[in-house]
């Protein structure tokens, strides 16, 4: 009994001892994330006016090689199941060609053999939120939506400057969230991510009366990544990022810029490092 007085006392000072250690995960918690690596276009193709040119630029505008990839995101994380992201993603696609026959968006036309300079943009800024259905330490599935902002800017140019036919276009695109995530106890992780939505007819109808556009975007992503320290985690990303809009704009028709139709669709591939860094907070 005089033996078991003492090592009470020990295990308890030890244990106090291990929890000013180990302080609780703070309320609230802000993390930084960014990739950097290359991006192949898989397809990519445009079209103006239902007559005009089906324009496919791995093909004919110089796209076939790699690009850069990056992408910067925020988090907040609350109470353990509630997160807050804002993305900015980058993609300025340049290419240069000469082209072997003629093409046409409306009534703009370059034709066969015209030196000319292509800029496919589509950046853009996502606003998302989520929800952790398990909230525990090793296991994250979370579920939530986003708010694209497209920042869509599109130039042929002539390689003289006589000639040019841009096309440019800003707004809002909704979609669904999931992310899922398993730690293992050596500090390795996996984890999965995706937004999309597809929509059609008066979904995306503003005027819902004539106008009829289908379309989609996919941001799906694979992750592999180890925790450094604990406020740093690397990773290695793949992802696929898609999508694209069909459709007849009426307005833009009445308004004289050609029948109003139009198509435009991307398929790309990236291969990415990345980094999260969770920046020191109090409760």
């Amino acid at each position: 009994m005089e033996r078991f007085i003492p090592l009470v006392v020990l295990l308890g000072l030890s244990t106090a001892a291990s929890a000013q250690e180990a302080p609780p995960e703070p309320r609230f918690q802000a993390s930084i994330v960014g990739e950097l690596g290359f991006l192949d276009v898989h397809a990519n193709s445009v079209r103006y006016g239902q007559g005009g040119s089906l324009f496919r630029f791995t093909e004919e505008g110089g796209q076939d090689n790699l690009f850069l990839s990056t992408r910067l995101s925020a988090e907040l994380s609350w109470r353990g199941r509630h997160t807050a992201v804002l993305l900015y993603q980058p993609i300025d696609l340049r290419g240069e060609t000469v082209l072997s026959r003629d093409i046409s968006f409306f009534d703009n036309s370059f034709p066969a053999g015209t030196p000319l300079d292509v800029r496919y943009g589509f950046s853009f800024w996502r606003a998302s939120y989520l929800y952790d259905l398990l909230a525990g330490a090793e296991w994250e599935l979370a579920v939530g939506a986003s708010l694209q902002l497209r920042n869509a800017a599109l130039t042929f140019t002539s390689a003289d400057g006589l000639r040019r036919w841009s096309s440019r276009d800003v707004g809002p695109v909704p979609a669904l969230k999931v992310r899922g995530r398993y730690t293992f106890s050596s500090g390795a992780w996996l984890g999965l991510e995706v937004d999309g939505i597809y929509a059609s007819g008066g979904l995306l109808n503003r005027n819902n009366e004539a106008d009829s556009f289908d379309a989609a975007i996919l941001d799906a992503s694979a992750r592999a990544g180890m925790r450094l320290t604990r406020t740093m985690d690397v990773f290695l990303n793949l992802r696929y990022l898609g999508g694209g809009a069909r459709g007849t704009d009426e307005q833009e028709a009445a308004m004289g810029l050609g029948d109003g139709y139009s198509s435009n669709w991307l398929d790309t591939a990236s291969v990415t490092l990345g980094f999260i860094y969770r920046l020191p907070m109090g409760d």
